[in-house]
């Protein structure tokens, strides 16, 4: 297995997490100090506090919701133990595999290498939209 395919199986690892709803699996596929930026700006540090805030999204807002779109994700390694993946991403509130209308974005993940194996690090999530509607 190559390092991309290595640090793809990890943000295939967070997508099934999501996707069951298992905030605990979800959470482990971060270092214990990550920074986790939500789309509108907040930032969930640590791996305790990203695990308890997707614990209540996936028993609340984002029950049975879908998370999809890493198809095309830009790899790169600025080090040997260093990834950084730029991709698109969305979730589906109705459970569907289609990313829903509104919920698109594009997600910055920076992976490290560890003992263990690859974990996130430091993710950003920036909602898609079209900037003249903001203007």
């Amino acid at each position: 297995m190559t390092r991309q395919d290595e640090v793809l199986a990890v943000l295939g690892r967070l997508a099934d997490a999501w996707n069951s709803g298992d905030a605990a699996a979800y959470a482990e596929v971060f270092t214990e100090d990550a920074d986790y930026v939500t789309f509108f700006g907040l930032n969930l540090p640590g791996r305790e506090r990203i695990e308890s805030s997707h614990r209540a999204l996936f028993e609340g807002p984002l029950r049975g919701s879908k998370l999809g779109g890493f198809g095309e994700a830009s790899v790169r390694f600025p080090r040997e133990d260093v990834a950084i993946v730029v991709s698109g991403g969305g979730s589906a509130l109705d459970g569907g595999d289609a990313v829903a209308q509104g919920r698109g974005s594009t997600v910055t993940f920076v992976l490290v290498r560890e003992t263990a194996g690859w974990r996130i690090t430091s993710f950003q999530n920036t909602r898609v939209s079209d900037p003249r509607a903001v203007a």
